[in-house]
């Protein structure tokens, strides 16, 4: 070779390494392109929905959004060839997600987005705004400011009285300042509310159940056990096959000293679910309250058996020695 022609290639040589060197690596992460998706956004009577937020996202957390306008429509373009996840959301809407196949080189099939409309809690809780009010009132329940939080629930009562369920949270502040009347009327118009927009309790037994062992505590402050035992009894036959529901009438007779009426429920959250081991553990401090030293140390070795590794072990076996030197 002609040393012309060696100088030549290796000036070739140079130049593509410095090019290589200098051009901007673009990383494949970045999943930018010239991709592009259109479609439209409705609701379940295909009514347009706009100002739904479209948020289409890669693997490599590679972001574009957009909005949805008067009729619907959407549009977002520079997605990169490969599979893409699209979300729409707004509030008062279920969210909707869905996996594209995003390609550059040909015109991509339009989406079309099916929202489903919430109602009740479910809408309420999708607004952010609401869901800051509503943990705002949960925290001052539990730092004891009641007054406070019952502020914020009555605020929210007043902006959207449809949500039946904010009486419940009501009716839990005024019994926590021992005002029983309008605690009892609280959680007996959540009852009311259940019944004449859905017919029966089961409809939402969530709330009913919250609703009726409410009125139980109540009524067990008030030192009237008959009307209590009846809104317990209501409150477990509403969910027989729930063991916290018995569990949790249980704790309610235990931590008022109405110790045969806990050991009823406690047994019977055990015969619901006898694999659950917090009841055998409730039952053995009840049977040695009541001074029933086997049925104590029975009930705690199930625990232990059932939870071996539960932190409260040790001291359930400290008990279980201390009860053995009594009998």
């Amino acid at each position: 070779m002609h040393a012309v022609q060696i100088k030549i290639l290796s000036l070739c040589i140079g130049i593509c390494f410095y090019l290589f060197c200098t051009v901007p690596f673009v990383s494949a992460q970045e999943g930018l392109g010239k991709g592009r998706i259109t479609g439209t956004v409705l609701d379940e009577q295909e009514n347009p929905i706009e100002g739904a937020l479209i948020v289409i996202e890669n693997v490599y957390n590679t972001k574009l959004n957009g909005y949805s306008d008067k009729i619907g429509h959407f549009a977002i373009s520079g997605m990169g060839t490969g599979v893409w996840v699209l979300t729409a959301t707004k509030d008062g809407y279920a969210p909707f997600s869905q996996q594209i196949d995003v390609r550059q080189l040909r015109r991509n099939p339009p989406v079309e987005i099916i929202m489903k409309n919430l109602t009740g809690t479910a809408a309420f809780l999708s607004n952010d705004e609401n869901m800051d009010m509503f943990n705002q009132a949960e925290i001052l329940m539990k730092e004891e400011k009641y007054a406070e939080a019952l502020d914020i629930y009555l605020m929210i009562l007043e902006k959207h009285p449809d949500i039946y369920q904010t009486h419940l949270n009501i009716g839990h502040c005024y019994l926590k300042q021992s005002d029983l009347d309008k605690a009892e009327a609280e959680f007996t118009l959540v009852l009311e509310k259940i019944k004449g927009m859905h017919g029966d309790l089961q409809t939402d037994k969530g709330t009913a159940l919250g609703a009726l062992s409410s009125l139980g505590t109540l009524y067990l402050q008030k030192e009237d056990f008959q009307k209590a035992q009846d809104y317990f009894t209501q409150s477990v036959e509403l969910s027989p096959e729930d063991p916290e529901a018995a569990y949790n009438v249980g704790e309610i007779f235990f931590s008022n000293q109405r110790i045969d009426e806990a050991i009823k429920y406690f047994e019977l959250a055990v015969q619901i679910d006898k694999s659950w081991p917090a009841p055998y553990l409730k039952l053995g401090y009840v049977y040695l309250n009541n001074a029933e030293y086997d049925n104590s140390i029975e009930n705690f070795s199930k625990f232990i058996q059932l939870d071996p590794y539960n932190p409260e072990v040790p001291n359930v076996r400290r008990m279980i020695e201390a009860i053995e030197k009594l009998k």
